[in-house]
């Protein structure tokens, strides 16, 4: 191995100034000798001088589900060269998953005979469950808020009709279906148009459609 990839430059738009972990690695094609980064040890579990790195190894960490099409990819490479960017896990060895982004090219020499596969191995677990706890809270905040905007509008049917909480919820729950309309959507405009008082025609307007709407449809 005559060329050893320098340092990986990494940014994660989830994780701004917090560091993501990447290392690279190179592959001997003619020995099947492996070099990894202090990086790609970290990833694996292990520190340098732990273990030797090989092929054999790398794959021995992959996700079992993941293995089969990863082995295929490399043969495919292995044979015709070119560029390869895998997302996948790896199993490091004290059993933790980590999500990895590998990507490397393969260089083969005049003949077709492979000379070296190197590359970069990005570890994105801390970006991916950055990212599914910030739409988890963004799930919730949404959920409080159109839960907020169903109850305001229930408190205008309450004012507007002199009902009950349960009969303008029901008011609104079947004006819904009638129209094939989602919930949030008929309390927000009805919310909206409460929000004008400087023309409450249109809110009595839609009061009465909710009314009516609610009302059974004659037999004919």
């Amino acid at each position: 191995m005559n060329t050893i990839p320098g340092q990986a430059r990494t940014y994660s738009s989830t994780l701004g100034a917090s560091p993501l972990t990447a290392g690279t690695f190179i592959l001997d094609g003619t020995t099947r000798a492996m070099w990894w980064s202090d990086e790609l040890y970290d990833i694996h579990g292990y520190h340098r001088g732990d273990v030797v790195p090989t092929l054999e190894l790398t794959l021995a960490h992959k996700h079992r589900d993941d293995l089969p099409r990863i082995q295929a990819v490399n043969r495919e490479l292995f044979a015709h060269g070119g560029h390869v960017a895998i997302y996948h896990r790896v199993i490091d060895a004290q059993s933790h998953e980590h999500r990895v982004l590998t990507a490397g090219e393969a260089v083969l020499d005049q003949a077709g005979k492979l000379l070296t596969v190197s590359g970069v191995m990005l570890d994105l677990t801390s970006t991916v469950h950055r990212e599914t706890q910030l739409a988890a809270r963004e799930a919730v905040q949404g959920a409080l808020a159109t839960r907020a905007t169903i109850a305001k509008a229930e408190g205008i049917l309450i004012g507007r009709l002199g009902i009950a909480s349960e009969e303008a919820f029901k008011l609104l729950v079947t004006y819904s279906n009638n129209r094939n309309i989602k919930l949030a959507g008929v309390a927000c405009a009805l919310v909206t148009l409460a929000d004008n008082p400087a023309d409450l025609t249109p809110l009595g307007q839609f009061i009465q459609e909710l009314t009516q709407s609610s009302l059974p449809r004659p037999h004919r």
